[in-house]
């Protein structure tokens, strides 16, 4: 049985994209909290620090699963809009999403950050406030194609504010952070 083209074209337009947080920066970013962090208990006994290295474990796993859900977002894009959500379980108070229709944007705006990096953000037509294009996402360049072709907004100029060699890079030093910490934790709980 096959489907007329009108009804593909229907389907095909009622079906969502959905963009997940690319894995190289989830990854990345979560071995960087850990090799930050995973020292700091065995330091914690080995100074006899005024805070009890239990306490501090239990603080640092609450922040990785905080650090988890935030890394956790996802942009969906339907023919309705789009929209940034977390996953349910995630507190509502620490990130809230977003939720802008295509016939709301008026215009997708550039900002420099403080480290001079550009970022976009959306511009509602209803008020002034402004949405953040998320830009860590995998597929990200078919992602602009798409709000490009919903809004005709001319999107030539938008490119992901990291590259994926920046992440590469930092990940490899990170890798050298953790060898660094297997070190201070093995002197930590052998001295």
């Amino acid at each position: 049985m096959s489907e007329s083209p009108e009804l593909l074209s229907k389907l095909q337009k009622t079906t969502a994209d959905v963009f997940y947080v690319s894995p190289l920066i989830r990854i990345t970013l979560l071995l960087l909290y850990v090799a930050l962090t995973s020292p700091l208990p065995f330091l914690s006994n080995f100074t006899h620090a005024a805070i009890p290295a239990s306490w501090l474990s239990v603080g640092l796993a609450i922040g990785f699963v905080f650090l988890y859900g935030a890394l956790s977002d996802r942009v969906i894009l339907d023919d309705r809009g789009i929209r940034l959500e977390y996953p349910r379980w995630f507190p509502t108070f620490l990130r809230k999403g977003w939720s802008l229709s295509w016939q709301d944007i008026k215009a997708l705006k550039p900002r420099i950050t403080g480290q001079g990096g550009i970022v976009y953000y959306f511009v509602s037509k209803d008020s002034d406030r402004a949405y953040l294009l998320p830009m860590r996402v995998v597929g990200f360049a078919r992602l602009v194609k798409q709000v490009e072709e919903q809004t005709g907004i001319d999107t030539r100029d938008v490119r992901p504010l990291a590259q994926p060699w920046m992440y590469l890079i930092l990940l490899v030093f990170t890798l050298l952070l953790l060898l660094m910490d297997s070190w201070t934790i093995y002197t930590a709980t052998t001295f």
